[in-house]
Protein backbone atom coordinates (compact mmCIF):
# COMPACT_ATOMS: atom_id res chain seq x y z
CA UNK A 1 0.00 0.00 0.00
CA UNK A 2 1.38 3.38 -0.95
CA UNK A 3 1.98 6.03 1.72
CA UNK A 4 -0.44 8.94 1.77
CA UNK A 5 1.10 12.42 1.89
CA UNK A 6 -0.98 14.66 4.14
CA UNK A 7 -0.95 18.44 3.57
CA UNK A 8 1.04 20.52 6.06
CA UNK A 9 -0.87 22.41 8.71
CA UNK A 10 -1.17 26.14 8.06
CA UNK A 11 1.21 28.16 10.29
CA UNK A 12 -0.17 31.49 11.48
CA UNK A 13 2.32 34.26 12.35
CA UNK A 14 1.61 36.55 15.28
CA UNK A 15 3.39 39.62 16.56
CA UNK A 16 4.81 39.34 20.04
CA UNK A 17 5.66 43.03 20.73
CA UNK A 18 2.31 44.00 22.29
CA UNK A 19 1.63 46.43 19.42
CA UNK A 20 4.58 48.54 20.55
CA UNK A 21 6.03 50.93 18.01
CA UNK A 22 9.73 51.39 17.52
CA UNK A 23 9.63 55.08 18.49
CA UNK A 24 9.05 54.13 22.14
CA UNK A 25 12.82 53.80 22.65
CA UNK A 26 14.96 56.86 23.25
CA UNK A 27 18.69 56.35 22.87
CA UNK A 28 20.05 59.21 24.99
CA UNK A 29 19.74 62.88 25.82
CA UNK A 30 21.03 63.96 22.40
CA UNK A 31 17.55 63.28 21.02
CA UNK A 32 18.04 60.13 18.92
CA UNK A 33 14.84 58.18 18.17
CA UNK A 34 14.04 55.03 16.20
CA UNK A 35 11.61 56.34 13.60
CA UNK A 36 9.04 54.19 11.78
CA UNK A 37 8.80 54.33 8.00
CA UNK A 38 5.35 55.92 8.00
CA UNK A 39 6.04 58.31 10.86
CA UNK A 40 6.42 62.05 10.35
CA UNK A 41 8.51 63.55 13.17
CA UNK A 42 8.10 67.26 13.91
CA UNK A 43 11.65 68.62 13.92
CA UNK A 44 10.76 71.68 15.99
CA UNK A 45 11.99 71.66 19.58
CA UNK A 46 9.28 72.22 22.21
CA UNK A 47 10.49 73.36 25.61
CA UNK A 48 8.60 73.60 28.91
CA UNK A 49 5.73 76.06 29.24
CA UNK A 50 6.86 79.02 31.34
CA UNK A 51 6.24 82.75 31.56
CA UNK A 52 8.33 85.51 33.14
CA UNK A 53 7.32 89.17 33.37
CA UNK A 54 10.02 90.82 35.47
CA UNK A 55 11.40 92.88 32.56
CA UNK A 56 7.92 94.40 32.08
CA UNK A 57 7.37 95.41 35.69
CA UNK A 58 10.67 96.77 36.97
CA UNK A 59 13.70 98.68 35.75
CA UNK A 60 17.24 97.47 36.31
CA UNK A 61 20.02 99.09 38.24
CA UNK A 62 22.92 98.42 35.90
CA UNK A 63 25.82 100.18 37.65
CA UNK A 64 26.61 97.08 39.72
CA UNK A 65 29.43 94.73 38.69
CA UNK A 66 30.50 91.16 39.34
CA UNK A 67 33.09 92.47 41.82
CA UNK A 68 30.44 94.09 44.03
CA UNK A 69 29.01 92.14 46.95
CA UNK A 70 26.54 94.75 48.20
CA UNK A 71 24.31 97.30 46.47
CA UNK A 72 23.26 100.36 48.45
CA UNK A 73 21.54 103.69 48.14
CA UNK A 74 20.91 106.69 50.37
CA UNK A 75 17.90 108.71 51.42
CA UNK A 76 18.36 112.31 52.50
CA UNK A 77 16.20 114.03 55.12
CA UNK A 78 16.14 117.81 55.46
CA UNK A 79 15.12 119.89 58.48
CA UNK A 80 14.66 123.64 58.50
CA UNK A 81 13.09 126.16 60.85
CA UNK A 82 11.46 129.42 59.98
CA UNK A 83 12.64 132.92 60.71
CA UNK A 84 10.58 134.85 63.22
CA UNK A 85 8.35 131.80 63.71
CA UNK A 86 9.87 128.33 64.00
CA UNK A 87 7.10 126.88 61.88
CA UNK A 88 6.94 129.76 59.44
CA UNK A 89 8.88 130.88 56.40
CA UNK A 90 12.57 131.75 56.58
CA UNK A 91 12.10 135.49 56.69
CA UNK A 92 15.05 137.71 57.60
CA UNK A 93 15.42 141.42 58.10
CA UNK A 94 17.92 143.81 56.61
CA UNK A 95 19.90 143.84 59.84
CA UNK A 96 19.35 140.21 60.90
CA UNK A 97 22.22 138.62 62.80
CA UNK A 98 20.62 135.24 63.49
CA UNK A 99 19.70 133.36 60.30
CA UNK A 100 18.19 129.88 60.30
CA UNK A 101 20.22 127.08 58.75
CA UNK A 102 19.36 123.77 57.12
CA UNK A 103 20.03 120.38 58.72
CA UNK A 104 20.79 117.29 56.66
CA UNK A 105 20.63 113.61 57.58
CA UNK A 106 21.70 110.91 55.13
CA UNK A 107 20.65 107.31 55.74
CA UNK A 108 22.05 104.34 53.82
CA UNK A 109 20.25 101.14 52.84
CA UNK A 110 22.40 98.17 51.81
CA UNK A 111 21.38 94.81 50.34
CA UNK A 112 23.44 91.77 49.30
CA UNK A 113 24.37 90.96 45.71
CA UNK A 114 24.23 87.17 45.64
CA UNK A 115 26.19 85.07 43.15
CA UNK A 116 24.16 82.93 40.75
CA UNK A 117 25.79 80.23 38.65
CA UNK A 118 25.11 77.13 36.57
CA UNK A 119 27.45 74.68 34.88
CA UNK A 120 26.76 73.31 31.40
CA UNK A 121 28.54 70.18 30.17
CA UNK A 122 28.31 67.53 27.47
CA UNK A 123 30.54 64.79 26.10
CA UNK A 124 32.14 64.99 22.67
CA UNK A 125 30.25 61.90 21.40
CA UNK A 126 26.96 63.48 22.54
CA UNK A 127 27.86 66.70 20.76
CA UNK A 128 28.84 64.91 17.53
CA UNK A 129 25.64 62.85 17.53
CA UNK A 130 23.47 65.89 18.20
CA UNK A 131 25.16 67.88 15.43
CA UNK A 132 24.59 65.08 12.95
CA UNK A 133 20.91 65.00 13.89
CA UNK A 134 20.56 68.77 13.68
CA UNK A 135 19.62 69.02 17.36
CA UNK A 136 22.62 70.74 19.01
CA UNK A 137 22.76 69.63 22.64
CA UNK A 138 24.90 72.61 23.64
CA UNK A 139 22.37 75.13 22.31
CA UNK A 140 19.49 73.28 23.98
CA UNK A 141 21.23 73.23 27.35
CA UNK A 142 22.00 76.94 26.97
CA UNK A 143 18.31 77.63 26.31
CA UNK A 144 17.38 75.61 29.38
CA UNK A 145 19.87 77.55 31.48
CA UNK A 146 18.46 80.86 30.23
CA UNK A 147 14.95 79.74 31.17
CA UNK A 148 16.09 78.79 34.67
CA UNK A 149 17.94 82.11 35.01
CA UNK A 150 14.91 84.17 34.01
CA UNK A 151 12.59 82.16 36.25
CA UNK A 152 14.94 82.75 39.21
CA UNK A 153 15.04 86.49 38.46
CA UNK A 154 11.25 86.52 38.19
CA UNK A 155 10.87 85.01 41.65
CA UNK A 156 13.59 87.22 43.11
CA UNK A 157 11.95 90.40 41.77
CA UNK A 158 8.42 89.65 42.93
CA UNK A 159 8.69 87.70 46.19
CA UNK A 160 12.41 87.58 47.03
CA UNK A 161 13.94 84.45 48.53
CA UNK A 162 12.96 82.61 51.70
CA UNK A 163 16.39 81.08 52.26
CA UNK A 164 18.10 84.47 52.02
CA UNK A 165 15.38 86.13 54.11
CA UNK A 166 14.58 88.84 51.55
CA UNK A 167 11.33 90.11 50.04
CA UNK A 168 10.32 91.46 46.64
CA UNK A 169 8.03 93.88 44.88
CA UNK A 170 4.72 92.34 45.98
CA UNK A 171 5.58 91.47 49.60
CA UNK A 172 8.18 94.07 50.61
CA UNK A 173 8.61 94.40 54.35
CA UNK A 174 9.30 98.12 53.96
CA UNK A 175 5.84 98.84 52.56
CA UNK A 176 3.48 99.94 55.33
CA UNK A 177 0.51 100.90 53.15
CA UNK A 178 -1.16 97.49 53.44
CA UNK A 179 -4.84 96.77 54.15
CA UNK A 180 -7.91 95.04 52.76
CA UNK A 181 -9.80 96.48 49.81
CA UNK A 182 -12.78 98.59 50.86
CA UNK A 183 -15.25 96.40 48.97
CA UNK A 184 -13.18 93.50 47.64
CA UNK A 185 -14.60 90.21 46.36
CA UNK A 186 -14.58 91.45 42.77
CA UNK A 187 -16.42 88.35 41.58
CA UNK A 188 -19.66 89.97 42.80
CA UNK A 189 -18.70 93.66 43.10
CA UNK A 190 -20.16 96.25 40.73
CA UNK A 191 -17.94 98.24 38.34
CA UNK A 192 -18.43 101.32 40.52
CA UNK A 193 -17.29 99.41 43.63
CA UNK A 194 -14.23 98.04 41.81
CA UNK A 195 -13.32 101.56 40.67
CA UNK A 196 -13.73 102.79 44.24
CA UNK A 197 -11.33 100.07 45.47
CA UNK A 198 -8.72 101.02 42.88
CA UNK A 199 -9.01 104.77 43.45
CA UNK A 200 -8.83 104.30 47.23
CA UNK A 201 -5.48 102.53 46.83
CA UNK A 202 -4.15 105.11 44.37
CA UNK A 203 -5.24 108.02 46.56
CA UNK A 204 -3.72 106.38 49.65
CA UNK A 205 -0.31 106.03 47.98
CA UNK A 206 -0.58 109.53 46.54
CA UNK A 207 -1.28 110.96 49.99
CA UNK A 208 1.55 108.93 51.61
CA UNK A 209 4.01 110.51 49.16
CA UNK A 210 2.90 114.01 50.12
CA UNK A 211 0.83 114.15 46.92
CA UNK A 212 4.07 114.08 44.93
CA UNK A 213 3.68 110.72 43.15
CA UNK A 214 0.42 109.10 42.04
CA UNK A 215 0.95 105.46 40.98
CA UNK A 216 0.87 104.68 37.28
CA UNK A 217 1.02 100.89 37.58
CA UNK A 218 -1.55 98.44 38.93
CA UNK A 219 -0.93 94.68 39.10
CA UNK A 220 -3.69 92.14 39.67
CA UNK A 221 -3.87 88.38 40.02
CA UNK A 222 -4.84 86.65 36.73
CA UNK A 223 -8.32 85.68 37.96
CA UNK A 224 -9.27 89.24 38.90
CA UNK A 225 -7.77 90.52 35.66
CA UNK A 226 -9.79 88.07 33.57
CA UNK A 227 -12.95 89.14 35.37
CA UNK A 228 -12.29 92.77 34.44
CA UNK A 229 -11.74 91.80 30.81
CA UNK A 230 -14.83 89.60 30.51
CA UNK A 231 -17.32 91.90 32.25
CA UNK A 232 -18.86 94.97 30.62
CA UNK A 233 -19.78 98.18 32.39
CA UNK A 234 -23.44 98.15 31.38
CA UNK A 235 -25.96 96.16 29.37
CA UNK A 236 -25.17 98.41 26.43
CA UNK A 237 -21.89 96.55 26.12
CA UNK A 238 -19.82 99.64 25.37
CA UNK A 239 -16.54 98.94 27.18
CA UNK A 240 -15.12 96.33 29.55
CA UNK A 241 -14.59 97.03 33.24
CA UNK A 242 -10.83 96.92 32.59
CA UNK A 243 -11.02 99.79 30.09
CA UNK A 244 -13.43 101.60 32.42
CA UNK A 245 -10.82 101.49 35.20
CA UNK A 246 -7.98 102.64 32.95
CA UNK A 247 -9.86 105.70 31.77
CA UNK A 248 -11.64 106.69 34.99
CA UNK A 249 -8.90 106.00 37.53
CA UNK A 250 -7.26 108.70 39.61
CA UNK A 251 -3.98 108.01 37.77
CA UNK A 252 -5.44 109.10 34.44
CA UNK A 253 -6.64 112.38 35.93
CA UNK A 254 -3.42 113.17 37.81
CA UNK A 255 -0.75 111.79 35.48
CA UNK A 256 -2.53 112.37 32.19
CA UNK A 257 -2.05 108.75 31.06
CA UNK A 258 -4.34 105.73 31.55
CA UNK A 259 -3.54 103.44 34.47
CA UNK A 260 -1.37 100.53 33.29
CA UNK A 261 -3.17 97.42 34.56
CA UNK A 262 -1.47 94.06 33.99
CA UNK A 263 -1.93 90.49 35.30
CA UNK A 264 0.68 88.99 37.62
CA UNK A 265 0.71 85.36 38.70
CA UNK A 266 2.66 86.07 41.90
CA UNK A 267 -0.32 87.95 43.39
CA UNK A 268 -2.52 84.85 43.62
CA UNK A 269 -3.12 84.02 47.32
CA UNK A 270 -0.42 86.55 48.25
CA UNK A 271 -2.60 88.64 50.56
CA UNK A 272 -3.70 88.15 54.15
CA UNK A 273 -5.62 84.93 54.68
CA UNK A 274 -4.37 83.62 51.30
CA UNK A 275 -6.55 86.14 49.46
CA UNK A 276 -5.53 87.75 46.19
CA UNK A 277 -3.61 91.02 46.30
CA UNK A 278 -3.34 94.08 44.07
CA UNK A 279 -0.26 96.31 43.97
CA UNK A 280 0.03 99.96 42.97
CA UNK A 281 3.41 101.59 42.32
CA UNK A 282 5.39 103.76 39.91
CA UNK A 283 7.79 101.97 37.58
CA UNK A 284 10.65 104.47 37.53
CA UNK A 285 14.30 103.80 38.28
CA UNK A 286 14.53 106.40 41.04
CA UNK A 287 11.48 104.88 42.81
CA UNK A 288 11.76 101.08 42.45
CA UNK A 289 14.55 99.07 40.78
CA UNK A 290 16.38 95.76 40.74
CA UNK A 291 20.20 95.43 40.80
CA UNK A 292 21.35 92.81 38.30
CA UNK A 293 24.80 91.83 37.01
CA UNK A 294 24.44 90.25 33.52
CA UNK A 295 25.62 86.70 33.00
CA UNK A 296 29.25 85.99 32.22
CA UNK A 297 30.88 82.68 31.29
CA UNK A 298 34.14 80.89 31.85
CA UNK A 299 36.24 79.66 28.89
CA UNK A 300 35.28 76.25 27.57
CA UNK A 301 37.17 73.59 29.55
CA UNK A 302 38.01 70.03 28.50
CA UNK A 303 37.97 67.21 31.04
CA UNK A 304 38.61 63.94 29.26
CA UNK A 305 35.93 63.68 26.58
CA UNK A 306 33.68 66.22 28.36
CA UNK A 307 33.35 69.94 27.63
CA UNK A 308 32.38 72.20 30.54
CA UNK A 309 31.56 75.90 30.86
CA UNK A 310 30.02 77.86 33.75
CA UNK A 311 27.69 80.85 33.53
CA UNK A 312 27.58 83.20 36.51
CA UNK A 313 26.25 86.59 37.57
CA UNK A 314 24.81 88.42 40.55
CA UNK A 315 21.23 89.10 41.64
CA UNK A 316 20.41 91.80 44.12
CA UNK A 317 17.34 92.71 46.14
CA UNK A 318 14.51 94.93 44.90
CA UNK A 319 15.36 98.45 46.05
CA UNK A 320 12.34 100.46 47.19
CA UNK A 321 14.00 103.86 47.20
CA UNK A 322 10.69 105.41 48.24
CA UNK A 323 8.55 102.72 49.97
CA UNK A 324 5.73 105.22 50.41
CA UNK A 325 5.11 105.13 46.63
CA UNK A 326 4.01 101.47 46.85
CA UNK A 327 0.73 100.17 48.27
CA UNK A 328 -1.01 96.78 48.70
CA UNK A 329 -4.68 95.86 48.97
CA UNK A 330 -5.86 92.34 49.77
CA UNK A 331 -9.15 90.52 49.28
CA UNK A 332 -9.85 91.50 45.67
Amino acid sequence: MSNLILPRAIQRARTRDGMMTFDAATIDSSGVFLIGELERLDQNLHGPLASVTWSRDIMLREDVSIADEVSSFTNSTFAAVGGTSPNGKAWIGKDSSAIASLSLDIGKTANPLTLWGMELSWTLPELASAQQLGRPVDAQKYSGMQLKYNMDIDEQVYIGDTDLGITGLVNASGVTNVSNAVTGTWGTATPAQILADVNELLNSVWAASGYAICPRELRLDPLSYSRLVSRIVSDAGNISVLEFLRVNSLSNSVNGVPLNIQPLKWLTSRGAGSTNRMVAYTNEQDRVRFPLVPLQRTPLEYRGIRQITTYYGRMGVVELVYPETVGYRDGV
